[in-house]
């Protein structure tokens, strides 16, 4: 706005747009809270105290303000739905920025998918930063559907709402020096870089954090986010649908080390989003664990836009943008009023006045599923046919995370094949590479997904996303995905012959063109199928799309087959 305007108001000799009255304002610098009427003009804060003047003035009667909600670090397209249908989701509990990654749909389409987000996401009450794709593949030993070198991402770069390179998935390629990846890291060294180390520490550790990356969001334990604290990396806690690691981690959190750290969901489903939250759940969490109200939203506000570089939001302070939550109570987060750069756009948990969808190509992410069906094979010789069981490698489920075991197990052989054992949840799994019809299937066996009979399928693969299938026996699996391939991209139950509950996700095989409500019931169809046919987990679909992720310990199935990621190499399904 004029500065000459915003001097007035600040100094109350002219009226402001709006003037919040009798507030509890909650300063995330000093962790006070004071009452205060807070000035609004332009889009941004004017003044907060006593005496201002408003041609609009609301009364909102002792209740707190915050600032607007940051998550540090999400992929918008595990949501399932468009920009537009997840802004619909979180701004009205309290969201107004997010720092995503679009990497989902940049490993199908490259950097249409990244601009296509851009495009899906411009002009929202959600402020939609951007960082750019590090590791478009993962990794060489999964086949995605692009290939982004840091010649693709440069030209993005001077994108006003990118910000940097998002999470360096390929922590061995960096430290080992591979050019390619050192390349990227080198042409974003001014910028921000987000981390993602799993399960590293000690001198790797110490050298990927002194390539570039300033942040990690996979931390599990306490004595992983205090080690990565200590190298001055910043600490997003993370609470997705899959990885739940939030708790685990609050007892790392001190009075010192807090302000180095954020919050973030990930990846989170619609239910999640609708019946949990989004980053209002991650709070009430905290503050349920015993964490400091005004800490916990510190972690939400503040520290997030620091943790990014962006001054313009994160606190109410004059000339900082007006994103604003209005609350009742410390102790049980819930928003009742949300405004976006002064605006109203939620009240009571729902969407305020005229949200318009922005204007998207969305031609060059479509049609995308491509399997050559008559190359694929799911049986699985045994070394021995005359055997009666064969030992093989088995990825391990983990509840409520997405690490994995690397498992040895028994499995039946019949007719010279190994089998599934759902008895003793031991299923086959298969990754069908879905990009080029290279034909390429990747088989093992999984432990924890609990079918009893049929299969679950999904062209939700992170993060080459190819068509991921699990099941008790072949027939299930071969329904289940060539309906998902029937379907150009989407989640699928079956049994035998039969296709129980699916969800159409056309837009690159992750995202439905649907309103978030309809994605929502079709979402509980299909769970509720799933868990029909045996599997206890939440969500098992969100925990099938991570099968394949070649980058998170202990063992991972790609099209190309079993990975040990521990030794950041392939090895053989059977086990002498």
């Amino acid at each position: 706005m004029d500065l000459g305007r915003f001097l007035a108001v600040a100094r109350g000799d002219e009226p402001a747009d709006l003037v919040l009255k009798g507030g509890r304002v909650i300063n995330v610098f000093t962790g006070e809270i004071a009452e205060a009427d807070v000035a609004l003009a332009g889009g941004l804060i004017a003044g907060i105290g006593e005496g201002y003047a408003g041609h609009q003035e609301v009364h909102i009667g002792e209740r707190y303000i915050c600032p607007g909600l940051i998550d540090a670090h999400v992929h918008i397209e595990s949501s399932m739905v468009t920009p537009f249908q997840f802004a619909r989701a979180v701004v009205p509990r309290g969201t107004t920025t997010v720092v995503c990654d679009p990497h989902e749909i940049a490993n199908v389409v490259g950097t249409a998918g990244i601009r296509y987000m851009l495009e899906a996401s411009e002009g929202l009450p959600l402020t939609v930063y951007v960082n750019l794709p590090s590791c478009v593949p993962a990794t060489p030993m999964g086949t995605a559907g692009a290939e982004l070198t840091v010649e693709d991402l440069v030209p993005l770069a001077d994108h006003p709402r990118v910000l940097g390179l998002a999470e360096m998935m390929n922590l061995p390629g960096l430290v080992l020096g591979v050019p390619e990846v050192v390349a990227k890291v080198e042409a974003f060294r001014d910028r921000v870089i987000d981390g993602h180390a799993p399960g590293f520490s000690g001198k790797w550790l110490q050298a990927y954090a002194g390539a570039g990356p300033g942040s990690d969001h996979e931390c599990t334990a306490p004595e992983e986010m205090r080690e990565r604290l200590r190298l001055g990396m910043r600490v997003f806690l993370r609470e997705a649908t899959g990885a739940k690691n939030l708790r685990d981690l609050l007892p790392a959190l001190t009075p010192v080390n807090t302000r180095r750290c954020a919050l973030c969901t990930d990846d989170r489903h619609p239910a999640d989003l609708l019946d949990e939250g989004h980053i209002d759940h991650l709070i009430r969490l905290a503050v349920a664990e015993g964490l400091d109200p005004v800490t916990a939203i510190q972690l939400a506000t503040l520290n997030a836009a620091e943790a990014f570089g962006l001054r313009d939001r994160g606190a109410i302070a004059p000339g900082r943008r007006a994103d604003l939550v209005v609350f009742s109570d410390l102790q049980d987060f819930h928003a009742e009023m949300v405004f976006s750069a002064g605006r109203l756009v939620a009240q009571a948990g729902e969407p305020v006045g005229t949200w318009v969808e922005p204007t998207a190509d969305d031609s060059a992410v479509r049609s995308t599923i491509r399997v050559a069906w008559d190359r694929v094979r799911l049986d699985v010789p045994a070394p021995d046919p005359a055997a009666v069981t064969a030992r093989v490698r088995v990825i391990g489920i983990v509840p409520d995370q997405i690490l994995t075991e690397h498992l040895v197990e028994e499995v039946p052989v019949r007719e010279g094949m190994v089998v599934a054992d759902p008895q003793r949840d031991l299923l086959k799994v298969a990754v069908i590479e879905r990009h080029r019809g290279t034909g390429n299937v990747g088989l093992g066996f999984v432990h924890g997904l609990g079918l009893k009979r049929g299969a679950l399928a999904g062209s939700v693969g992170h993060d080459a996303h190819n068509l991921v299938v699990a099941g008790c026996d072949d027939e299930s699996m071969l329904t289940a995905a060539r309906a998902v391939a029937h379907l150009d991209g989407g989640l699928v139950a079956a049994a035998g012959g039969e296709v129980l509950a699916q969800v159409p996700l056309p837009i690159a095989g992750l995202m439905s063109d649907q309103p978030l409500e309809r994605v929502r019931h079709e979402m509980d169809r299909l769970v509720e199928a799933a868990h029909a046919l045996g599997s206890p987990l939440h969500d098992p679909f969100m925990v099938l799309g991570f099968l394949a992720l070649e980058v998170i310990p202990a063992l991972r199935l790609t099209d190309q087959g079993l990975v040990d990621v521990e030794a950041f190499d392939f090895v053989p399904l059977f086990v002498e």
